[in-house]
């Protein structure tokens, strides 16, 4: 009987090494859980386009929005392990929806496998000119001397903004006020407006309107200068060392996908986002580069889904 188990064993490892061996035959769905048009869109369709030319097979973007990116990540993990359906994950529904939903529909950590980050990028504090400061030193001091009278713009409740705000503002020791709206777009065209006095805004969303003037950008929350912006400093070195909070995109994969799939993907996808004319389209979206080992990847989840955790327990934010 053990003979015959191990017997079956082998076999089935065989069976998998061929299948990963001739891996693709058709074409690869690769499921984007927001809404077609936005970031996340735009670098499956970049980053699908040149690995599914690598791979002779066609990536088919499938946008699936909703539930902060919790619908198109749960379709994800409920596909067969083939690679087949992949997942264009985000900072938003791997990292941060674990801290922020008493009641998920999946683990980040154990229903998905990690194959790549492709793309990362800070958020810019920006601010009014008519506030009157000019650095974040100014911003926290302001804020101090006003306790919640300073309001701030978000993407809404649970959104990476919000929580990097508040992040922000527990390491300054100030209290602002919330402000959610229904996209970036509408809180930064509050924020020109007067009627909130900050926004940690995508550099998309932010650098022209600071390039004509509008808006003057204090800082970037990653733990380098953002090379869309090399002039705005850091968080941290303006006096918050550590500060260091990045959204990102990475390609996973359900869990039991075969090594040997995630290895073929690894391969094509660093491959493809190094390549000059892949690089220059995705930081034309003002978002940085990656490619990443899964290993780099699988512990960088690990330890910004602790981060966001405990933002989000520390402000209380909680989505129901």
């Amino acid at each position: 009987m053990r003979k015959l188990a191990v017997l079956l064993a082998l076999a089935l490892a065989g069976a998998t090494a061929v299948h990963a061996q001739d891996y693709p035959t058709r074409p690869i769905r690769l499921v984007v859980p927001f809404a077609a048009g936005g970031a996340a869109d735009a670098i499956a369709r970049i980053v699908g386009k040149r690995v599914g030319e690598a791979l002779g097979q066609t990536f088919v973007i499938e946008d699936r929005g909703g539930g902060n990116g919790g619908i198109g990540t749960e379709i994800v993990k409920n596909a067969d392990p083939d690679g087949y359906t992949l997942l264009l994950g985000q900072s938003g529904p791997i990292s941060i929806n674990p801290g922020i939903y008493p009641k998920l529909a999946y683990d980040p950590e154990k229903d998905l496998v990690p194959i790549s980050m492709t793309t990362s990028y800070p958020y810019i504090l920006v601010v009014n000119p008519s506030l009157g400061v000019k650095t974040v030193a100014e911003l926290v001091a302001l804020a101090k001397s006003k306790p919640g009278a300073l309001n701030y713009g978000t993407t809404g409740v649970g959104s990476s903004n919000h929580l990097v705000t508040e992040l922000f503002a527990d390491k300054a020791g100030i209290k602002v006020t919330h402000i959610p709206y229904r996209g970036t777009s509408l809180a930064v065209a509050d924020l020109i407006a007067g009627q909130v006095q900050l926004v940690f805004a995508d550099p998309v969303s932010a650098l022209a309107h600071v390039k004509g003037g509008t808006l003057i950008a204090l800082g970037v929350t990653s733990k380098a200068r953002s090379p869309v912006a090399p002039d705005v400093p850091t968080i941290a070195e303006s006096g918050y060392p550590g500060f260091d909070a990045v959204a990102w995109h990475g390609i996973m994969a359900p869990a039991g996908t075969p090594p040997a799939i995630v290895k073929r993907l690894n391969t094509e996808i660093v491959k493809a986002v190094k390549e000059p004319d892949v690089a220059r389209l995705i930081e034309a979206q003002a978002i940085q580069v990656v490619g990443s080992t899964p290993e780099e990847f699988a512990a960088f989840i690990k330890k910004d889904v602790v981060l966001w955790r405990e933002v989000a327990k520390q402000a209380h934010i909680e989505v129901k």
